[in-house]
């Protein structure tokens, strides 16, 4: 495929015209205090949505959203568990105890939708815990003893994660000294928000029970568990996305997408600070600024490559990728026509010629990638390998889930710095010329991979090491 795209790249789109100043412009209005940092949701993320919104009709996209327009809804929840309405009972031979919910029991996390779990305990200490099969775990209610005492392991957490994923519930047995247990208490009470279409698969329930509510009982293999979580609601809400297409110019593959996205929320207000409000910047009005501006350079029709090029905006991104997840369970064109996924995140910061590209090596577009760098070296913007793969950024944004959906996907990023998440994060601080480097770079491989007769292929193995990491 390699020579296939080289030869591409020598009659590519020409080098379109996406001028800093006009990034620049986008970003100093997605990042305005007016927006007040586009918290999922809030009336900053509503509007900067709508200002979205008009520049896909002003630039002629097509709406993809639902009902004829540009936004996709999905609906959320702020909720906590429900000391009151929850029941938790225990029955072993010749005893019975009902420990109370925020008293001798703590939520942690997983299914509280009011449905009723059974199952028999099963006790595994941590060594045999991490070998315990799916066949060992499957109906059973897991009983994992935790020495606070002690310092704790740090495969803790995955451990509680991978049983929850297999077993019906996970009771953590723990012997915490009464203040530290009321602090967690207090802390399991606030409200969560959690998007409403995952209550079905977030997992089983995970809870941890203070020995003192046994009452000297033992609780051993073989113990029936009852298990009522409910939840008492405090609003709900919805979000958005935005989608808009530009159809592409060949009757037959126009009916196939290649996708560009970049996530419009951030992470709001910061309550109490001197300066509250995290702009959002880099994170993510950069990556949005240059979504708008590839746009804008595939308009004119001696541009309109073969393809379709489908414009994604997700909101929730911030939250835990909630909007491009709604999305791959939701897609509003048929996703088995998505041949790729080119998602921009923190692009206009750090090096100046030079962007974090995570994804090459799996998938042909890599090639793709090469391609576009040798035709233009004019863009002075060299892709860099992941510089802190302790920091996972590839599975951190918005491409991910439609790589775990068999998507191959390449991911723009200049990464974090001392501003990442901070009210610092500000128009002023944007180098607005990398930016629009970056979008000329992302402009000049949509193209290629739009006019492509075949479409991107992962490589071997890869796809299946993706769809298998938790």
């Amino acid at each position: 495929m390699i020579a296939g795209l080289l030869l591409l790249a020598q009659v590519a789109a020409g080098d379109p015209a996406i001028t800093p100043a006009a990034l620049q412009q986008h970003v100093r209005i997605l990042a305005d205090d007016s927006m007040q940092g586009r918290a999922t949701p809030s009336p900053g993320l509503e509007r900067a949505a709508a200002y979205v919104a008009r520049q896909f009709a002003a630039l002629g996209l097509a709406p993809a959203g639902d009902g004829g327009g540009y936004e996709q809804r999905w609906a959320l929840t702020e909720w906590t568990p429900d000391t009151a309405g929850s029941r938790i009972e225990l029955q072993g031979r010749g005893w019975r105890v009902a420990p109370r919910l925020g008293v001798d029991l703590r939520y942690v996390t997983g299914a509280a939708g009011g449905r009723t779990i059974r199952g028999e305990t099963v006790l595994l200490d941590g060594a045999a815990a991490a070998r315990a099969g799916e066949r060992e775990l499957r109906d059973r209610v897991v009983v994992l003893p935790v020495d606070y005492g002690r310092p704790l392991p740090p495969e803790l957490p995955a451990l509680v994660e991978r049983l929850a994923a297999r077993a019906r519930a996970v009771i953590i047995l723990g012997n915490r000294d009464s203040a530290t247990f009321a602090r967690r208490l207090a802390a399991a009470a606030e409200y969560r928000l959690t998007p409403d279409f995952r209550t079905g698969d977030d997992g089983a329930p995970v809870l941890e029970l203070h020995r003192r509510a046994l009452g000297g009982h033992r609780l051993d293999s073989g113990v029936r568990v009852t298990i009522r979580l409910e939840r008492r609601i405090r609003r709900r809400a919805t979000a958005p996305n935005l989608v808009g297409v530009l159809e592409g110019a060949d009757p037959t593959l126009r009916r196939e997408y290649v996708a560009v996205s970049a996530h419009v929320d951030g992470v709001g207000l910061r309550p109490g600070a001197s300066d509250s409000i995290n702009n959002g910047a880099d994170d993510n009005a950069s990556g949005l600024a240059a979504l708008l501006e590839i746009a804008r350079a595939f308009r004119p029709p001696a541009q309109r490559p073969r393809r379709s090029i489908l414009f994604l905006v997700p909101s929730g991104e911030e939250r835990g990728l909630w909007g491009s997840d709604f999305f791959v369970r939701h897609p509003t064109v048929p996703l088995e026509r998505i041949v790729a996924v080119l998602n921009m995140d923190l692009i206009g910061r750090n090096w100046t010629d030079s962007v974090i590209v995570a994804g090459p090596e799996l998938s042909s577009l890599g090639e793709t990638l090469e391609a576009a760098v040798a035709a233009h070296p004019e863009l002075r913007m060299t892709p860099l390998t992941d510089r802190w793969p302790e920091e996972r950024i590839f599975y951190r944004s918005d491409h991910y889930h439609f790589a775990r959906a068999g998507v191959p996907v390449l991911f723009f990023t200049s990464g974090t710095h001392p501003d990442y998440h901070q009210p610092t994060d500000s128009p002023d601080r944007v180098d607005a010329e990398k930016a629009s480097r970056v979008a000329r770079l992302v402009f000049q491989v949509a193209a290629l991979a739009a006019d492509d007769p075949e479409r991107p292929q992962w490589g071997a193995g890869t796809f299946r090491r993706i769809a298998e990491e938790p």
